[in-house]
């Protein structure tokens, strides 16, 4: 779509002032930092081509956008997907973005990368409401963020220089590097070239033939792509190695070094952790399909959202496609959180 200046109920950000725009966005961290790290990227680095808008009502209702969300969708279009912020515990305000007509093609699949789990429950009620949609394909995956500086510091086995050596990525590794990608469906490969060129990432080569074994990547959205390592190179030790060097260049650049771990991922949990990243919330990625029927399976919302999302949020009688295991406030429980 063409930059359209405002909305129903939301304006787009100058770019003047986005600076401030980020220091509101502070006062929810953790559960911002996606957002506020996506401006900052694009303030100093221009990755990608974002437009942001907040509440016309700002900051009095904390609730932002930015088109596109993710940097791949079928038709390309800046508003066929979008990222969403709003507080856990102020999840009412997102009632803004069901009277937005302008900025949202509700007629339309709407795409989602990896955002609260709040928020997404939220989405697919409004998507209900409106035109009967759902979440569609729905992926769970859980933030975890850098929490434990002196845990950065743990010495590593060396890599066998005799075998592999770390380096820089350069741009003749783009296409290995988005072939590994899990979610190569919603990001693009001209955007791993550009993140390549602008942005830090590291991959593990093999000596022999120059093979690309494994890598890790600063992304668009300041936290760091998940570490990949091909199949016949996993178990050297390679992921630990590249994911410390990459943690300690990210905060160097001034960000805060998150990632995005399936809940399922054990391996990649134990190696996040003993570098000092701790789980902060739990998010979601999918497709907000209308249409799609009365009969489509719905999960009422568990009780045990209630210290983020109020039952005057969300009725008990409502209900979404998330399962009933899987579906959380997104906060970290105390029995679940892991002192440094």
């Amino acid at each position: 779509m063409d930059i359209v200046p405002e909305g129903n109920n939301f304006v787009i950000v100058k770019e003047i002032e986005l600076p401030a725009m980020m220091e509101e966005l502070e006062k929810y961290f953790p559960h911002s930092l996606k957002f506020h790290q996506t401006i900052k990227t694009y303030l100093s680095d221009r990755v990608w081509r974002f437009q942001f808008y907040r509440a016309k009502t700002w900051p009095e209702d904390p609730v932002c956008l930015h088109f596109p969300g993710c940097t791949y969708t079928p038709d390309n279009r800046t508003n066929e997907s979008v990222g969403i912020f709003c507080p856990p515990d102020k999840l009412e305000r997102m009632d803004l973005i069901k009277d937005e007509d302008i900025l949202f093609e509700w007629h339309s699949p709407l795409y989602m990368n990896f955002t609260h789990v709040g928020i997404m429950f939220k989405m697919e009620e409004i998507y209900r409401e409106k035109v009967n949609g759902k979440l569609d394909g729905h992926i769970y995956g859980d933030i975890y963020v850098h929490q434990c500086p002196a845990e950065l510091d743990l010495t590593l086995e060396p890599l066998a220089a005799n075998e592999v050596i770390m380096k820089p990525l350069c741009i003749d590794d783009v296409k290995d590097i988005h072939d590994l990608y899990p979610a190569g469906d919603i990001e693009s490969l001209e955007l791993f070239e550009k993140l390549v060129r602008q942005l830090p990432g590291f991959g593990v080569f093999n000596r022999s033939d120059n093979e690309l074994a494994a890598w890790s990547l600063q992304s668009y959205y300041g936290g760091m792509f998940s570490m990949q390592t091909k199949p016949k190179f996993r178990r050297k030790g390679y992921g630990i190695q590249l994911a410390q060097s990459l943690t300690k260049l990210v905060i160097q650049r001034g960000y805060i070094p998150f990632v995005v771990i399936r809940p399922e991922n054990d391996a990649s949990r134990g190696l996040y952790m003993k570098l000092g990243f701790r789980k902060a919330f739990e998010s979601v990625r999918g497709t907000f399909v209308p249409f799609a029927g009365e009969n489509h399976s719905q999960i009422g919302l568990p009780t045990d959202v209630q210290n983020e999302i109020s039952a005057d949020d969300i009725p008990r009688n409502q209900h979404c496609t998330m399962e009933p295991s899987e579906v959380t406030n997104g906060i970290v429980a105390n029995k679940e959180k892991n002192i440094c």
